[in-house]
């Protein structure tokens, strides 16, 4: 049961942007532009930062949710998913999405914990200054999503294929379509 009173039929962040609509329209519209491009990295790279940064904040709504995109988006490959949040140095990924999620990781835990050595390294293995940007700010962003989930005790239910079924609609429709992606189609 959450901390406050939020449409128990939404859960993780959906309940707390029905309860604060005002917020809803920001967030979406910032959850939106970070994920939903190709611009430098892809958008499944995108979700699959939101998701590793999500696995290490605790935050099992949003690292299901984001992961399940990431499977959508690829076709149905839940394992690359597993494999990053088991151990991404061991995931079957680009060198270059391996400095970048190290990065995140050093964001997750600080922004101060980020590095010269870490950026240094990712622009050696090809990543561009818009994609450590984009990276550290994912991180960022999901720190601070995780931390209004988790913070207030949202509901997170434990059904994979709910999440499946999620990412494969947020995938198809983005943040702002799908928008209660929770509730039937």
């Amino acid at each position: 049961m959450a901390y406050i009173e939020v449409p128990e039929d939404q859960p993780g962040i959906l309940g707390l942007l029905a309860f604060r609509p005002k917020m809803a329209k920001l967030l979406n519209e910032l959850v939106e532009a970070l994920l939903r491009t190709d611009e430098g990295l892809s958008a499944w790279e995108r979700e699959l930062i939101a998701t590793y940064v999500s696995s290490q904040n605790g935050c099992y709504f949003c690292e299901t949710v984001h992961g399940s995109v990431v499977t959508a988006l690829l076709g149905g490959n839940e394992s690359l998913v597993d494999e990053v949040k088991s151990d991404y140095t061991e995931a079957d990924i680009s060198e270059k999405l391996r400095a970048l999620l190290a990065i995140a990781g050093s964001v997750q835990e600080s922004g101060l914990a980020v590095t010269p050595e870490q950026i240094e390294a990712a622009h050696i293995l090809g990543a561009t200054d818009l994609e450590i940007h984009d990276t550290v700010l994912i991180a960022a962003a999901f720190c601070m999503f995780n931390r209004y989930v988790n913070g207030l005790r949202t509901v997170q239910p434990q059904d994979a294929e709910l999440y499946r079924q999620v990412g494969i609609r947020v995938a198809r429709e983005g943040y702002i379509q799908a928008e209660h992606c929770f509730s039937p189609e």
